[in-house]
């Protein structure tokens, strides 16, 4: 445990926290006609997970604000001291005793620890220092034969669209210049045909909704200014590393859209109204055109729908017909073992396999020596208890990420068995579990990498009787 005590700060303060602290005890003696001994959550800027039995809306009726009024004022206490710390988020477990004596642990944060997604236990463990996920690394491939679309047509794209937005305000050369320098990328001819006719400033509707509503009509989107134009290159596709690392980027030989996180030659120019981002993208896939418009779907993380073959195609109202990614007759590169899944990890190997996630299982632990040679492989998680000798994940070479049980990663520490070519790494908890282990597993393996430790501030209060 790496403990220390309380710096200057109201995060820090006892007193910010014992209205929460007062609610989870309290709360616990009327749920269990007893009091509780200890308790976990987190706490961040805009969301929490504390386990307070919230009471239920009457048969047929709506849960109410007022029934948690004492939880949101109790955590915005909270909240308001994070942000004044400039801390995003942080958990923390305390132990009641029944005379109210109160010991409070806060668990971080660490530069190396992603948060726990509703949890108090760690998240993704950063073990090198700036490492993304092999997917956010991807660039896309090079497509020599690649050209705009037939449908591209400046001409009959400006006279529509002059048609349509008469009165509207384009955007100068030098407006267009300038978001050029800024992107870094020289924008495609029918992009700059668009803003010329309208630079899509709220100003110049004369706060008008409705010139707002016919000029998405008129262009097909929710059209960006040219101040707001972006590239949607893999950081601005943000994601936990619990998440990312289970990802893979593909792109069949017959899709149009490659199959990437992001690309530096994805622009984005609106929204579906829905929070998908629109984009002209510059590096189709193999059987795409340049300048095609994609949709990136604000619920993946990996990959773009075809949304038409041209800008001129968009406004006109020609979408494609199909999504663009097309289809492989090669082995999926992620695969899932488990009891509603594949049977078997000898069925989920082959040598493109980059991702297997060993889940719920019900018959004998598994072995992984059928994949302990393939070339590619470089995620593994499995559910606890479904590996037969952990120690076999020493064979893998080439693993970034390694997410298991506390139990499997007690036994490659043990050994000295952990594989360095790790990048991150997470430990899986299921059920109630207690926090101070768990983080103590995560510094011995954060230690291993001389990364910063999940740091442990220690406040101790007097909560009084239970009422």
């Amino acid at each position: 445990m790496v403990d220390r005590n309380p710096c200057p700060s109201s995060i820090n303060d006892f007193a910010t926290w014992e209205p929460v602290l007062r609610l989870l005890r309290d709360d616990g003696a009327h749920a269990q006609a007893a009091p509780r001994a200890r308790v976990a959550g987190r706490i961040g800027r805009h969301s929490w997970s504390v386990p307070v039995q919230r009471r239920m809306p009457p048969h047929g009726g709506a849960a109410q604000a007022e029934d948690m009024r004492d939880e949101f004022e109790a955590v915005k206490r909270v909240q308001k001291a994070l942000a004044d710390a400039g801390v995003d988020d942080i958990a923390f477990t305390a132990k009641f005793t029944p005379t109210g004596k109160t010991s409070l642990r806060l668990l971080g944060p660490s530069p190396a620890v992603e948060p726990g997604i509703g949890t108090p236990h760690p998240g993704a463990l950063i073990l090198v220092e700036g490492a993304v996920p092999q997917p956010w690394r991807c660039l896309p491939e090079p497509v020599p034969g690649a050209v705009p679309a037939p449908s591209a047509d400046t001409e009959l794209l400006e006279r529509t669209l002059r048609e349509r937005l008469p009165h509207a305000v384009g955007a100068t050369e030098a407006d267009i210049t300038a978001a050029e320098a800024r992107l870094g990328v020289t924008l495609p001819e029918e992009l700059k045909v668009l803003y010329r006719v309208t630079r899509s400033r709220w100003e110049d509707w004369a706060d008008d909704h409705e010139a707002a509503a016919r000029e998405c009509m008129a262009v097909g989107c929710e059209l960006f200014t040219l101040d707001d134009l972006y590239i949607a290159d893999a950081s601005s596709r943000p994601c936990l590393w619990r998440f990312a690392a289970k990802e893979a980027v593909v792109t069949p030989p017959d899709a149009a859209v490659q199959g990437l996180v992001g690309s530096p030659g994805w622009i984005v120019f609106g929204d579906n109204g829905g929070g998908d981002r629109l984009a002209v993208d510059l590096t189709p896939g193999p059987r795409g055109h340049t300048g095609q418009i994609i949709i990136l779907s604000h619920e993946e993380n990996v990959g773009a729908d075809l949304v038409a073959d041209s800008l001129t195609d968009l406004v006109l109202d020609r979408h494609s017909k199909g999504d663009g990614r097309a289809g492989t007759d090669q082995p999926p590169a992620v695969a899932h073992v488990n009891i509603r899944s594949l049977p078997s990890i000898e069925a989920a190997a082959h040598p493109g396999l980059e991702v297997l996630s060993i889940g719920v299982w019900e018959a004998e632990p598994l072995s992984l020596a059928a994949v302990t040679a393939l070339p590619r492989l470089r995620t593994l998680t499995a559910y606890p208890g479904t590996l037969a000798d952990p120690l076999e994940v020493a064979g893998l070479q080439g693993l970034e990420f390694l997410e298991l049980g506390p139990q499997e990663w007690r036994v490659l520490l043990d050994a000295g068995a952990v594989p360095r070519s790790l990048s991150a790494a997470a430990i899986t908890v299921h059920g109630n579990q207690d926090t101070l282990p768990i983080v103590a597993l995560a510094n011995e393996l954060l230690s291993l990498w001389d990364r910063p430790p999940i740091i442990q501030t220690v406040l101790e209060g007097d909560l009084g009787p239970t009422p």
